[in-house]
Protein backbone atom coordinates (compact mmCIF):
# COMPACT_ATOMS: atom_id res chain seq x y z
CA UNK A 1 0.00 0.00 0.00
CA UNK A 2 1.38 3.35 -1.03
CA UNK A 3 1.56 6.44 1.28
CA UNK A 4 -1.24 8.11 -0.69
CA UNK A 5 -3.45 5.08 -0.18
CA UNK A 6 -2.88 4.61 3.56
CA UNK A 7 -3.32 8.35 4.43
CA UNK A 8 -1.73 10.17 7.38
CA UNK A 9 -0.84 8.60 10.68
CA UNK A 10 -2.05 10.08 13.97
CA UNK A 11 1.46 11.30 14.75
CA UNK A 12 1.66 13.13 11.43
CA UNK A 13 -1.73 14.76 12.03
CA UNK A 14 -0.68 15.89 15.53
CA UNK A 15 2.59 17.31 14.19
CA UNK A 16 0.75 19.17 11.41
CA UNK A 17 -1.77 20.62 13.87
CA UNK A 18 1.03 21.66 16.22
CA UNK A 19 2.84 23.45 13.40
CA UNK A 20 -0.38 25.22 12.36
CA UNK A 21 -1.11 26.25 15.95
CA UNK A 22 2.43 27.59 16.33
CA UNK A 23 2.13 29.56 13.11
CA UNK A 24 -1.21 31.01 14.24
CA UNK A 25 0.27 32.02 17.61
CA UNK A 26 3.20 33.73 15.87
CA UNK A 27 0.82 35.42 13.42
CA UNK A 28 -1.45 36.78 16.16
CA UNK A 29 1.58 37.88 18.19
CA UNK A 30 2.88 39.83 15.19
CA UNK A 31 -0.54 41.38 14.66
CA UNK A 32 -0.74 42.35 18.33
CA UNK A 33 2.72 43.92 18.27
CA UNK A 34 1.79 45.81 15.11
CA UNK A 35 -1.49 47.01 16.64
CA UNK A 36 0.24 48.20 19.83
CA UNK A 37 2.89 50.00 17.77
CA UNK A 38 0.19 51.64 15.65
CA UNK A 39 -1.76 52.72 18.75
CA UNK A 40 1.37 54.17 20.34
CA UNK A 41 2.25 55.96 17.14
CA UNK A 42 -1.29 57.34 16.91
CA UNK A 43 -1.18 58.48 20.56
CA UNK A 44 2.20 60.10 19.98
CA UNK A 45 0.89 61.85 16.88
CA UNK A 46 -2.17 63.13 18.75
CA UNK A 47 -0.01 64.30 21.67
CA UNK A 48 2.34 66.15 19.34
CA UNK A 49 -0.60 67.77 17.57
CA UNK A 50 -2.04 68.77 20.95
CA UNK A 51 1.29 70.25 22.03
CA UNK A 52 1.55 72.10 18.72
CA UNK A 53 -1.93 73.57 19.16
CA UNK A 54 -1.22 74.72 22.73
CA UNK A 55 2.10 76.24 21.68
CA UNK A 56 0.40 78.06 18.81
CA UNK A 57 -2.28 79.60 21.05
CA UNK A 58 0.29 80.76 23.61
CA UNK A 59 2.87 82.09 21.15
CA UNK A 60 0.31 83.93 18.98
CA UNK A 61 -1.15 85.74 21.98
CA UNK A 62 2.28 86.60 23.42
CA UNK A 63 3.57 87.75 20.04
CA UNK A 64 0.80 90.35 20.02
CA UNK A 65 1.82 91.79 23.42
CA UNK A 66 1.30 95.55 23.49
CA UNK A 67 2.51 98.18 26.01
CA UNK A 68 -1.00 99.18 26.96
CA UNK A 69 -1.15 102.05 29.44
CA UNK A 70 -4.07 101.78 31.86
CA UNK A 71 -5.45 105.17 32.80
CA UNK A 72 -5.28 106.38 36.39
CA UNK A 73 -8.34 105.41 38.41
CA UNK A 74 -9.02 106.62 41.95
CA UNK A 75 -5.86 105.97 43.94
CA UNK A 76 -4.40 103.81 41.18
CA UNK A 77 -1.88 105.70 39.03
CA UNK A 78 -1.55 105.13 35.30
CA UNK A 79 0.44 101.97 34.68
CA UNK A 80 1.69 99.65 31.97
CA UNK A 81 -0.41 96.47 31.95
CA UNK A 82 1.96 93.54 32.32
CA UNK A 83 2.21 91.15 35.27
CA UNK A 84 4.72 88.35 34.92
CA UNK A 85 5.22 85.58 37.47
CA UNK A 86 6.92 82.17 37.19
CA UNK A 87 3.61 80.31 36.70
CA UNK A 88 1.26 83.10 35.70
CA UNK A 89 1.29 85.94 33.20
CA UNK A 90 -1.09 88.80 32.50
CA UNK A 91 -0.61 91.04 29.45
CA UNK A 92 -2.40 93.18 26.90
CA UNK A 93 -2.44 91.81 23.38
CA UNK A 94 -3.75 92.59 19.93
CA UNK A 95 -4.18 88.86 19.23
CA UNK A 96 -6.51 87.33 21.86
CA UNK A 97 -6.79 83.52 22.06
CA UNK A 98 -10.54 83.78 21.45
CA UNK A 99 -11.31 86.59 18.98
CA UNK A 100 -14.29 88.76 19.87
CA UNK A 101 -17.37 88.89 17.66
CA UNK A 102 -16.97 92.67 17.55
CA UNK A 103 -13.69 94.34 16.53
CA UNK A 104 -11.57 95.01 19.63
CA UNK A 105 -8.19 96.72 19.59
CA UNK A 106 -6.76 95.38 22.85
CA UNK A 107 -7.53 92.45 25.13
CA UNK A 108 -6.17 91.63 28.59
CA UNK A 109 -5.12 87.97 28.68
CA UNK A 110 -4.13 85.82 31.64
CA UNK A 111 -2.37 82.46 31.32
CA UNK A 112 -2.01 80.40 34.47
CA UNK A 113 -2.08 76.83 35.76
CA UNK A 114 -5.03 75.56 37.76
CA UNK A 115 -4.75 72.43 39.89
CA UNK A 116 -7.15 69.77 41.08
CA UNK A 117 -9.97 68.16 39.13
CA UNK A 118 -10.40 69.81 35.76
CA UNK A 119 -7.11 71.66 36.14
CA UNK A 120 -4.64 72.59 33.44
CA UNK A 121 -3.60 75.62 31.43
CA UNK A 122 -6.32 78.20 32.12
CA UNK A 123 -6.79 81.05 29.66
CA UNK A 124 -8.80 84.14 30.65
CA UNK A 125 -9.37 87.33 28.72
CA UNK A 126 -11.10 90.71 29.13
CA UNK A 127 -11.73 93.49 26.66
CA UNK A 128 -9.76 96.67 27.44
CA UNK A 129 -10.16 99.17 28.97
CA UNK A 130 -11.15 97.41 32.19
CA UNK A 131 -10.75 98.18 35.89
CA UNK A 132 -9.62 94.63 36.74
CA UNK A 133 -7.85 93.37 33.62
CA UNK A 134 -6.11 90.46 35.35
CA UNK A 135 -8.84 89.48 37.81
CA UNK A 136 -7.81 86.16 39.43
CA UNK A 137 -11.46 85.27 40.06
CA UNK A 138 -12.37 85.57 36.39
CA UNK A 139 -13.78 82.38 34.87
CA UNK A 140 -11.41 80.99 32.18
CA UNK A 141 -12.63 80.88 28.61
CA UNK A 142 -11.05 77.43 28.37
CA UNK A 143 -8.79 75.05 30.30
CA UNK A 144 -6.42 72.60 28.61
CA UNK A 145 -6.06 69.61 30.95
CA UNK A 146 -3.14 68.18 28.97
CA UNK A 147 -0.84 70.87 30.39
CA UNK A 148 0.43 69.88 33.84
CA UNK A 149 3.05 72.58 34.34
CA UNK A 150 3.92 75.98 32.90
CA UNK A 151 6.94 78.18 33.49
CA UNK A 152 7.61 81.76 32.36
CA UNK A 153 10.78 83.85 32.31
CA UNK A 154 11.27 87.41 31.12
CA UNK A 155 14.29 88.87 29.36
CA UNK A 156 15.43 92.31 30.47
CA UNK A 157 16.98 94.39 27.72
CA UNK A 158 19.26 96.46 29.98
CA UNK A 159 21.41 93.57 31.24
CA UNK A 160 20.28 90.60 29.15
CA UNK A 161 19.17 88.78 32.30
CA UNK A 162 16.26 86.36 32.48
CA UNK A 163 13.89 87.39 35.28
CA UNK A 164 11.42 85.23 37.22
CA UNK A 165 9.08 88.19 37.79
CA UNK A 166 8.15 91.24 35.74
CA UNK A 167 5.96 94.11 36.91
CA UNK A 168 5.13 96.52 34.12
CA UNK A 169 4.19 99.23 36.60
CA UNK A 170 7.69 99.14 38.12
CA UNK A 171 9.73 98.37 35.01
CA UNK A 172 7.71 100.86 32.92
CA UNK A 173 8.51 98.69 29.92
CA UNK A 174 7.86 95.24 28.50
CA UNK A 175 10.44 92.45 28.50
CA UNK A 176 12.15 92.03 25.15
CA UNK A 177 11.37 88.30 25.11
CA UNK A 178 9.27 85.82 27.05
CA UNK A 179 10.35 82.22 27.58
CA UNK A 180 7.58 79.64 27.99
CA UNK A 181 8.18 76.05 29.08
CA UNK A 182 5.17 73.73 29.00
CA UNK A 183 4.87 70.22 30.41
CA UNK A 184 2.23 68.27 28.50
CA UNK A 185 0.84 64.76 29.00
CA UNK A 186 1.90 62.51 26.12
CA UNK A 187 0.99 58.83 26.09
CA UNK A 188 0.16 58.89 29.79
CA UNK A 189 3.45 60.55 30.74
CA UNK A 190 4.18 64.20 31.52
CA UNK A 191 6.79 65.41 29.03
CA UNK A 192 8.51 68.79 29.31
CA UNK A 193 8.51 70.55 25.96
CA UNK A 194 11.51 72.49 24.64
CA UNK A 195 11.35 76.12 25.82
CA UNK A 196 9.61 78.57 23.49
CA UNK A 197 11.10 82.04 23.27
CA UNK A 198 8.66 84.65 22.00
CA UNK A 199 9.99 88.06 21.01
CA UNK A 200 7.84 90.94 22.19
CA UNK A 201 7.17 93.47 19.40
CA UNK A 202 8.96 96.80 19.73
CA UNK A 203 6.12 99.31 19.86
CA UNK A 204 6.50 102.95 20.71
Amino acid sequence: MTREQRGFTLVEVVIALTIMATLLVVLFACLRVGLVAWQRGDERSQALERARSVNQVVTRALAGTYPYQAAASGREPARLLFEGEPERIGFATTVPPLPSADPVAFTAVTLTLTTGAGGGLAVSQKVLPNEKPFDKDLRPIFVDGAVTRIRFRYLKEANGEWMEHWDGALEKALPVSIEVTLTIVQGGHAVEQPPLIVSVPVTS
